[in-house]
């Protein structure tokens, strides 16, 4: 492997996606080492780590925007993007520019020992593409003075590449699902021992309690480090008061802010219970006298999380869920529509995700009037024959398209037409497009550009 001339930004984007034709992921040690390399930009702010199998992405979302919402200066480093690989990169809620994607993708790839890459000494480091994007970010976050750092595992959390930070004031642990199951573990006890592998020795954490053997392997794994203070969300302390068209008002019972009444701009009722563990994280990290409840209240409320139930065209909800869990969380919101409501899903899914999972609870929801199915335009896409065999053999009926656009347009003359033949029998037709974040993507740049 040569060192190149990168011109721009496209030219740096190519090459971090050719990454995976010419290395593989390393060992925490290896990470750590070039981290240092780089002058351990980590140690210039705090870090709240977030992992878990559902909602990590919108619990940071949360933290993000209510510590902003406090006045604090805020990186939020995530993944993986819908659209523009910048999104990733968010400082003070705004996404980095190409230029400065490109300005420290160039100061990355200039550190690296080319010498020992070029002659393939044993021991030369090359990033991966997750562990180059996480390096870009603790630099860009360096020098654009960042307070508060809020941190998404990209897999796992043990082993991550984000693990190889020094410290962090809280560790964040969220629901806990079969996923990633050749890499993680075979049961959620398992895959939580993974993801607990973000907690510091002696540090405060906060976990989801939701799954009873993930809790207690969270619990035990916190202990070997020390013990520190743990902060649980789960069904005795969060309560949903309504959802209504627009949003979603619940109650955390909680020990800092008591009984608070919470709003979110969002028709996603499973987001109660990420805000709850972004609230928790608060306290945990120490930030409770900095974050009002005004604050809070506001930070939650004016918090926009994209491809989680998010309207993309009028009638049109775009959701990430891609795997069993999600998916049911995904239709406790859909149950919450108006009586009488006729729905349309499309539905495409990467192939190593349980979508036998998946299809089964659409099928015994029996909530929707059609069912398109879609090819993703990535490699890992699962094969739309076998995902329509899986319906068929659940009793449902699907029709197969070659891409997500052309799906997404036959969906929207199935509601018109079901619109216009009988609009005083219904109270509405809505598409829902789930099952993957790349299906997502897809949609959003469709829809956007």
């Amino acid at each position: 492997m040569v060192k190149k001339s990168i011109k721009n930004f496209k030219e740096a984007e190519g090459y971090l996606y050719d990454i995976p034709r010419f290395t593989s992921k390393h060992g925490i040690e290896e990470t750590k080492v070039f981290l240092e390399k780089l002058g351990s930009p980590d140690l210039s702010m705090k870090i709240i780590h977030v992992a878990g199998t559902n909602g990590k992405g919108s619990v940071c979302a949360y933290l993000d925007s209510v510590l902003r919402k406090a006045g604090l200066k805020v990186g939020l480093f995530t993944s993986p993007h819908l659209v523009d690989i910048c999104e990733r990169f968010r400082i003070n809620g705004e996404n980095i520019s190409y230029g400065e994607f490109y300005s420290e993708f160039i100061n990355i790839y200039d550190s690296l020992d080319w010498e020992a890459i070029e002659k393939d000494k044993p021991g030369a480091y090359h990033p991966t593409f997750f562990e180059f994007l996480f390096f870009m970010a603790m630099e860009l976050f360096k020098k654009a003075g960042v307070e508060w750092c809020i941190l998404e595992t990209g897999l796992g959390g043990l082993l991550d590449a984000t693990n190889s930070v020094h410290t962090k004031e809280a560790a964040v642990i969220t629901r806990i699902d079969l996923d990633h199951m050749e890499y993680l573990g075979n049961t959620k006890a398992e895959i939580a021992v993974q993801k607990a592998g973000i907690i510091g020795s002696g540090k405060p954490y906060v976990y989801g309690d939701f799954v009873p053997e993930a809790s207690s392997a969270i619990i035990s794994e916190a202990e070997k480090k020390g013990e520190g203070k743990a902060y649980a969300a789960g069904p005795a302390n969060i309560k949903v008061l309504q959802n209504l068209p627009e949003r979603v008002d619940f109650c955390l019972v909680d020990g800092y802010y008591k009984n608070v009444y919470l709003c979110l701009d969002t028709i996603a009722s499973y987001q109660a219970e990420n805000a709850s563990l972004a609230v928790k994280a608060i306290e945990a990290a120490g930030l409770e006298t900095v974050v009002t409840p005004e604050i809070l209240k506001e930070g939650l409320m004016e918090c926009h999380w994209a491809g989680r139930m998010e309207e993309v065209l009028e009638g049109v909800y775009v959701d990430g869920a891609h795997n069993p869990d999600g998916i049911r969380a995904f239709l406790d919101t859909v149950a919450k529509d108006k009586e009488g409501t006729k729905r349309i899903l499309v539905f495409g899914v990467v192939g190593d995700k349980d979508y036998s999972g998946m299809i089964g609870e659409i099928a015994r929801s029996g909530y929707f009037e059609s069912v398109l199915v879609t090819p993703l335009k990535t490699g890992r896409s699962a094969d739309v024959g076998s995902i329509a065999g899986v319906f068929a053999g659940c009793g449902m009926k699907t029709e197969v398209f070659q891409d997500s656009v052309k799906a997404l347009k036959e969906a929207i003359k199935k509601k018109k037409d079901i619109e216009k033949d009988a609009p005083e029998r219904f109270p509405g037709v809505r598409i829902y497009i789930t099952g993957s974040l790349y299906l997502v993507g897809e949609i959003k740049e469709y829809v956007e550009f």
